[in-house]
């Protein structure tokens, strides 16, 4: 090395106008073989232009200034550098710079099959928000993700909703409910490691963003590790076994660079009986850079999963069955049959155009995509419910009932759940057969939504100056999502009647009435929408403190279309309903400023205006047109203030937040026996506030060059801000002696709710870990973990007026007193976790080729524990669960997700 002026900081520059050209030149190797890295990215702060090493790994930067500069220097696969120099007019050559291979970046791989947990429900009760934060190196971030995310930990109780991910500055979450579908990228791990997180209400060069955060995945092939990677892994959580292949061409002279990957992961049944697992994954990319400011690059993905679904069990059925059973599968013919299957493929084309330079960035992207998520369900028709666990066939049932305990059939009935436990397939191949020429009595159907999608992107950063900076962005989305039902297997039958088995009414007026294998059924409509951003936003740096300003602007429209004319709505579930439009403006601004070069403080804040979901602008749209009455913007109000420190041995964080959602719609569908009556309906929530406040800590200290002791915490308080309105919307096609009224819907007034927990995962967790990094390139590190205060998620409407009526006259309850109904509907709070966790891997360079292994175990001591739940609403009135809850053993009881026992994850990787 020729000079000695490298020092890890984290301070601004203060630059000085130079009269000439100063070159800075060096060579990129890696310091386990001293082979040369090309395509390092080499970044100057305060500077647009990223630079690139070519093929031998060496650079060279001509700059027209003096003074202090800090160089960012990374590389795919390896950690990263950061120097500080100071340019007197005079060349400087660093010579050869080593990078370190980041031998935990296997722990990535680890995280994805813990995202997939996550994914495993329809209803999106656990979506968390892991995915996001696997390319952060912030302690506590890192926490959250590796070990507080087995309990669906979520970062400061934010749905997944409120991060935005992107790929090449394209923007990818969902409109139908707002969230990233990280299976459409799943499996591609090694192409997909180029991250880059902004936290929280941080200013992002590539959009607004959301409060969560946000995380911009590139798949530039000139940006991946150059070479041949292929890995095998072995797991028992959600897949058995996965082999990857990845090969990557660099930039190569002649300013091309391509990158080929393909994935499967495949188990006959994860840790969950019955949850089979069948994905593949294919990458492709080709980029060309013409000069050293422009690139194109063309890119496609295609992951394909399909897996079977697992549910959430009473406390009963849990006790009797424990926590790796399934009732969603049977045997049929020897084989496993899960009658929840998921399916999900929506392939993603991309065309993206970089030009990079001292004073600007520009991206622009446009993003096809056209898929179908599907979902398969038993569905059964003037026949008896087949699911094992029916709140008829468990023990519970017999001994709740009105007429008095019956022991003898409750024991019946827990010895025959022991006996059979799983679907009977044959039993309803047999009923079906029995009735042919009839309609089927049972079918498993399919509920499609088949997602067409045009994305425009194109966002830019100027340079004005030594200390100003301008962003500017925008983008278009045109989405149409078709949205039916269809017949997958009759099951040994010949046809079905396509009608509502309540009330005999046809679901599709003009359609044959008689469907077969492969037709639509139940519902058949279509959602239109287009949505158009627009964002703007100015960064000053000085040598004391950094301050942004921030402004989004949105417009979107949306519109059902009805293919299916439904004869419990015969004038308003056909044709396009009315259409709506939203419009919003949104800010945030912050400041840090700098203690010293190594510590600093930082305020944010941010008052965001954003669209409801997709799902839920309609009532109920696969049977009609109704609007949410009066839905507006849901509006949320957030401030963060964190103090930083960055010392040679002690580096972390910690930040106070504070957060309130408010005007939040939800609509959700079920059953309920209540004090107005009984119906399926559609519960439509308005008003709902919500409020977000805590602590988060990171610390990680390094005790020596191989050991380092980290400390992470999060103290949240998650609860209701609001009492919200209730109303009730159902159909009227039966005996008007069994509606609940002849209107279809009905006010129930507010639910009190205020000041109730959210089911938001853990509002309370704690890290200690130790990491051991030999210099003979092994690692090893174990985690301790503890969660606390998790709740399951409420039922609002028992918790209106209307719990509190009688059934049978309607007119409120004697002698009930607000302490009785407090006893009778206290929040359930989920039990304390306590969690260890070991990691560990090694490295080999045998005759060029770079070989890793990588080993977690999770949850050592085996514990199982509940990660999330819900009330049931069935008993939507007093008398009826007071009843249900005398024995102890409610038959409606809330059902709860519960934890692995003891898992792995091993992986074994090459790279040539």
């Amino acid at each position: 090395m020729r000079t000695a002026m490298f020092f890890v900081l984290l301070c601004y520059t203060n630059l000085l106008f130079g009269q000439h050209s100063i070159e800075i030149s060096g060579t990129i190797k890696d310091g386990s073989n001293q082979i040369p890295i090309s395509g390092t990215s080499i970044k100057i702060e305060g500077f647009q232009q990223e630079y690139h090493t070519g093929v031998e790994g060496s650079f060279t930067i001509a700059l027209n200034f003096e003074g202090d500069f800090i160089i960012h220097i990374s590389a795919p696969d390896y950690l990263p550098k950061t120097f500080e120099l100071f340019l007197e007019g005079e060349p400087i050559d660093l010579g050869d710079i080593f990078l370190e291979k980041d031998i935990t970046l296997e722990k990535s791989d680890n995280l994805i099959t813990l995202t997939d947990n996550e994914l495993s429900d329809e209803d999106g009760l656990l979506s968390g928000s892991t995915g996001m934060l696997q390319s952060t190196r912030d302690i506590f971030l890192t926490r959250a993700a590796f070990d507080f995310g087995q309990a669906f930990f979520r970062i400061r109780g934010y749905d997944s909703q409120e991060g935005e991910v992107l790929i090449n500055g394209i923007p990818l979450n969902k409109i139908w409910d707002g969230r990233p579908q990280w299976n459409n990228w799943g499996g591609l791990n090694d192409v997909i490691r180029n991250q880059t997180y902004t936290q929280a209400l941080e200013m992002n060069p590539n959009t607004f963003g959301g409060i969560l955060g946000n995380t911009n995945i590139d798949i530039r092939p000139s940006g991946l590790r150059s070479g041949l990677r292929v890995s095998s892994s072995m797991s028992n959580r959600t897949y058995r076994s996965r082999l990857m292949a990845t090969y990557s061409s660099g930039l190569l002279t002649s300013g091309w660079a391509y990158s080929l990957s393909a994935s499967k992961r495949w188990a006959v049944s994860g840790y969950v009986d019955g949850t089979l697992y069948d994905a593949h994954s294919l990458f492709g990319a080709l980029e060309y850079k013409w000069n050293n400011k422009n690139s194109l690059v063309i890119s496609t993905i295609m992951a394909n999963n399909r897996r079977g679904r697992s549910a959430a069990l009473t406390e009963e059925v849990f006790d009797l069955m424990g926590n790796r059973y399934n009732p969603y599968w049977g045997a049929q013919n020897g084989e496993t049959r899960n009658s929840r299957e998921r399916k999900i493929f929506e392939p993603m084309f991309m065309v993206n155009h970089f030009l990079q330079s001292n004073k600007m960035n520009w991206t622009t992207g446009i993003l096809y995509q056209n898929g179908s998520v599907t979902k398969d369900r038993l569905a059964y028709f003037n026949a008896q419910n087949p699911d094992p666990t029916y709140y008829k066939y468990i023990p519970s049932y017999h001994i709740n009932g009105s007429f008095g305990a019956d022991f003898a059939n409750a024991n019946l009935a827990k010895e025959a759940l022991l006996d059979h436990p799983q679907l009977d397939w044959e039993q309803i191949y047999a009923v079906n057969n029995n009735s042919l020429g009839e309609s089927a009595s049972y079918v498993l159907s399919e509920d499609v939504q088949n997602e067409e999608r045009l994305m425009l992107a194109s966002n830019m950063r100027l340079d004005l100056g030594e200390s100003l900076e301008l962003g500017l962005g925008a983008n278009m989305e045109v989405s149409g999502i078709q949205n039916y039902a269809s017949i997958k297997d009759l099951l040994g039958a010949e046809f079905l009647e396509d009608s509502d088995s309540f009330s005999s009414t046809r679901n599709d007026v003009l359609g044959n009435p008689t469907k077969t294998e492969g037709d639509r059924i139940s519902y058949n409509f279509e959602l239109d929408s287009k949505r158009l951003r627009g964002f703007a936003q100015m960064q000053i740096k000085r040598k004391k403190w950094n301050a942004f300003v921030s402004g989004e602007l949105f417009q979107w429209h949306a519109q059902r279309n009805g293919l299916f004319q439904n004869e419990r709505y015969p004038d308003n579930s056909i044709g396009k309903g009315e259409e709506i439009l939203f419009a919003g403006l949104s800010a945030k601004s912050g400041m840090t400023y700098f203690l010293t070069g190594r510590q600093w403080l930082t305020i944010n804040a941010a008052k965001i205006n954003r669209a409801p979901s997709l799902q839920n602008l309609f009532i109920n749209p696969r049977e009609n047109n109704l609007i949410v009455p009066d839905i507006q913007n849901e509006a949320q109000s957030a401030i963060d203030v964190g103090y930083y420190i960055r010392l040679p041995d002690l580096k972390g964080r910690i930040s106070a937040f504070y957060t309130r959602f408010q005007h939040a719609t939800d609509v959700n569908f079920f059953f309920v026996d209540s004090g107005l009556g009984s119906d399926f309906v559609q519960e439509v929530i308005t008003g709902l506030d919500k409020l977000h406040k805590g602590l988060e800590l990171g610390l990680e200290y390094k005790a020596s060059n191989e050991l380092k002791l980290s400390l992470a915490g999060n103290l949240g308080s998650y609860v209701y801000a609001s009492d919200p309105d209730i109303q009730l919307y159902f159909d009227t096609a039966g005996n008007e002696e069994d509606l609940i009224n002849s209107e279809g819907s009905v006010q129930l007034g507010t639910a009190t709710i205020k000041g109730l927990k959210l089911a938001q995962g853990p509002q309370t967790a704690l890290s200690l870990g130790v990491e051991y990094r030999s210099p003979k390139y092994w690692w090893l590190g174990t985690t301790a973990n503890y969660m606390d205060q998790s709740y399951a998620n409420l039922s609002t409407i028992k918790r209106t007026q209307s719990f509190l009526l009688d059934p049978d006259t309607q007119r409120p309850l004697p002698d009930v007193t607000q302490a009785d109904v407090g006893r009778l509907l206290k929040q359930q709070k989920l039990d304390e976790i306590y969690l260890l966790n070991l990691i560990g891997g090694k490295s080999w360079l045998v005759k060029k080729k770079y070989i890793s292994a990588f080993l977690s175990v999770n949850n050592v001591f085996d514990s199982v524990f509940k990660t999330g739940g819900y009330e049931q609403s069935r008993n939507g009135n007093y008398q009826q669960m007071l009843q249900d809850n005398l024995s102890g053993t409610p038959s409606f009881g809330p059902k709860y997700w519960h934890s692995y026992g003891r898992t792995y994850f091993l992986n074994l990787a090459i790279n040539f």
